[in-house]
């Protein structure tokens, strides 16, 4: 059941289907680069790389549940998204994966399209349009923002598990054992609990970084000064 992970191992999913998601894969992330470009400056580089050094060590962090039937990791969309921006950020997700499959053979080559696709595009796009519309909604303070990647980092985690059960649907190889409703619902099951994890580290780092250098949370540029209150965020930038 090692299939059940996020990254996806060569043989899951048949290669039509593959070959589908790594061009779509492509396409994106073409797209990122170019849109990325635009974002990228002397505050917004540097964290890209500390964002992506700190996802590539937490993804290496592989952890059993369900007593080792199942296991998972942290993806860390919802953090790049919030820090760095939804482009930059599916970059940033998508070199670790890349990384990790060609050196460390965690996720089949073959398949890294459909893992980017899952983990680098759609959780990433998902963690921003929540983190986007949270934002306007919660209080412009440091708990606001706490909140926010902590919802964001849970939503994206089930969504991102969601598109490999999609994956599977349309060219699954593989016997999981289960119906496509059973694996949805483990994948979901699982992952609520990898969401949460990822969320309490997500929240923590955010808002440690929004204390210290507001400016450096890509999510707070554009946003409107917030009330003075014990625990506002000084905001002079926000969501776009």
């Amino acid at each position: 059941m090692d299939s059940l992970a996020m990254h996806i191992s060569n043989g899951i999913v048949n290669g039509p289907v593959a070959a589908v998601f790594a061009v779509f894969a492509l396409v994106v992330l073409a797209l990122c680069v170019a849109r990325g470009r635009q974002d990228l400056d002397d505050r917004l580089a540097p964290m890209a790389g500390l964002v992506a050094a700190f996802i590539f060590a937490v993804q290496m962090l592989n952890f059993p549940i369900f007593s080792g039937a199942v296991s998972g990791h942290l993806l860390g969309g919802a953090l790049a998204a919030v820090l760095v921006g939804p482009w930059v950020g599916a970059l940033c997700v998508a070199v670790v994966l890349i990384v990790q499959s060609l050196i460390f053979g965690d996720g089949g080559v073959a398949m890294l399209g459909l893992n980017i696709t899952n983990m680098a595009i759609l959780g990433t796009a998902v963690a921003y349009l929540l983190v986007a519309l949270l934002l306007r909604l919660l209080p412009r303070t440091v708990n606001g923002l706490g909140v926010t990647a902590f919802v964001a980092s849970v939503v994206s985690v089930l969504v991102a598990s969601q598109g490999f059960v999609l994956q599977y649907w349309l060219g699954g190889t593989t016997d999981v054992g289960s119906s496509l409703g059973g694996l949805a619902g483990t994948m979901a099951g699982v992952h609520l609990l990898i969401g949460i994890g990822e969320g309490l580290i997500t929240a923590t780092t955010v808002v440690t970084v929004a204390k210290v250098r507001p400016d450096l949370v890509y999510a707070l540029r554009g946003l409107r000064p917030v009330p003075a209150a014990a625990d506002a965020v000084p905001v002079t930038g926000g969501v776009r």
